[in-house]
């Protein structure tokens, strides 16, 4: 493997120090059409092996500008694929580092047909071995498909482009108009991007991700050796409920939270965390984004929208591959209700509904805040198989607001007859006792001892198994 080329600097700066082994070096095109000279192709522009990431088995390819630009022909494709099978067979992540200008032309169909095949293999991969992709250059055209089949995806913050269409290309828009290619733009609006950082930045963060999860689907999910506490008490917890990110890094061991796609559908929060050195993936409604000084720089409604069910129901689904317990902070008063979101909410909700019912995994939801109508429900409720479901002592779980049902109720009646009723509805119906009372709520707990009751719950579930009725698999 040549030492002086951006894609091997890459790989030597992402695994562990000498654990890098290449397979396929001596790779090369056959194509010889318009004056294309295979031998002064160097691996055919793509290095790929294996290594380890503190201690752990990964496969990694890694795209070389330098050489024809990166471009993915036959040869360079059959690397790609092999690797796959490799990591496939042996049950180990695959790391994709990408720097391609795409489709190779001088060799047409053959590369059109190498794009399926790596499509291909990427589907066979899914749910069997965690996939990630890296952009640190180019990724456009059919490549853009490339990092979306994977489960997660980072991007470099300032030279990567990620593209179906280029900027220039869309009706009525320019590149200074507006960038559709640069990672801001596919991290807040397209949700595909769950990190970006600088080139380092992402290389680190693809170690502590890799750190968290499982090296294939039958492994379960991963366990550390835990020294944090396992009864902290945290009393800064309680004021966290806007900002549920802060409260998912208080309960977390050594309060290390890895939050992924945090521009994107801000009202939710993903992530992960580890629980007694058992890794759990956490998802949270979010009214509120604190800066560092834990101020808060930007309110939300706490509602559910399009962009955060369609992150979490992802998120939710690879957990459930993957065997990842999940537990979920519920904050959410109802829908949001605009023209554009009213087009694909139901839709939306519905797969994050499906999500959190269709997953055999421990769940555990703690109701933190508001706990509204059918948004409540779809939060991963005790309704669609929540397997043990805790509320904060002034938590309000019902159909809405006691006020808001209190006039609809008694309409026309005078203000000191609607807050009456409404404290008396308050107290029957949106009341965590009276939810407790029912069987939809398990325990009442303090704020501040969060931690130990959601780490001793997912104790408790670790052995859970639960049979579904068969079928191929659900439809929506």
């Amino acid at each position: 493997m040549s030492t002086t080329s951006k894609a091997s600097q890459r790989i030597t700066a992402l695994l562990d120090d000498n654990s890098f082994v290449e397979i396929g070096g001596l790779v090369t095109a056959r194509a010889t059409d318009f004056n294309m000279k295979p031998n002064e192709l160097t691996s055919d522009g793509c290095i790929t092996g294996y290594g380890v990431i503190d201690g752990n088995l990964v496969y990694v390819y890694s795209q070389d500008a330098g050489v024809m630009n990166g471009s993915v022909g036959e040869m360079h494709a059959k690397k790609i694929t092999r690797l796959y099978d490799l990591a496939i067979k042996m049950g180990a992540p695959i790391i994709g580092l990408v720097d391609s200008a795409g489709l190779r032309l001088q060799e047409a169909t053959d590369a059109l047909n190498a794009f399926g095949e790596i499509y291909m293999k990427q589907t066979l991969a899914s749910g069997v071995i965690p996939q990630i992709t890296a952009i640190f250059g180019s990724c456009g055209g059919g490549l853009g498909l490339f990092p979306t089949m994977t489960d997660f995806t980072f991007m470099e913050e300032k030279k990567a482009k990620l593209f179906v269409n280029a900027p220039n290309a869309l009706d009525g828009n320019v590149i200074s108009k507006c960038d559709t290619s640069a990672a801001e733009f596919q991290a807040k609006e397209s949700g595909i991007v769950d990190v970006v950082a600088d080139e380092a930045g992402v290389l680190a963060q693809i170690r502590e991700l890799v750190g968290f999860l499982p090296a294939n689907h039958d492994e379960g999910g991963r366990i550390e050796e835990c020294a944090d506490e396992l009864n902290r008490v945290n009393p800064e917890i309680a004021g966290c409920v806007g900002d549920t990110s802060i409260a998912l890094s208080l309960i977390a061991d050594d309060n290390r939270f890895f939050e992924v796609k945090k521009d994107y559908g801000k009202n939710m929060v993903i992530g992960f965390m580890r629980l007694n050195g058992v890794t759990v993936g956490a998802v949270a409604n979010r009214s509120e984004i604190c800066d560092e000084e834990g101020n808060v720089a930007e309110k939300l409604d706490a509602v559910l929208t399009v962009d955060g069910c369609r992150k979490a129901a992802d998120f939710v689904n690879f957990c459930d591959a993957f065997d990842i317990p999940v537990l979920t902070l519920t904050n959410v008063k109802g829908y949001e209700a605009t023209v554009a979101s009213e087009k694909s909410i139901a839709r939306a909700v519905a797969k994050l509904t499906y999500a959190f019912a269709n997953a055999t995994v421990p769940k555990v939801n703690v109701i933190v805040g508001k706990a509204y109508g059918t948004a409540y429900v779809a939060m991963n409720s005790k309704a669609i198989g929540a397997d043990v479901v805790m509320a904060w002592p002034d938590a309000e779980i019902g159909t809405m607001d006691a006020k808001l049902a209190a006039k609809i109720m008694y309409e026309g009646q005078g203000a000191d007859v609607i807050n009456e009723k409404a404290a008396e509805y308050a107290a029957l119906q949106t009341s965590a006792v009276s939810a407790a009372r029912r069987g939809y709520v398990d325990q009442i707990v303090e704020a501040s001892e969060t931690r130990k009751y959601v780490l001793g719950a997912f104790e408790m579930l670790y052995t859970k198994s639960e049979d579904r009725p068969d079928k191929k698999h659900g439809t929506v």
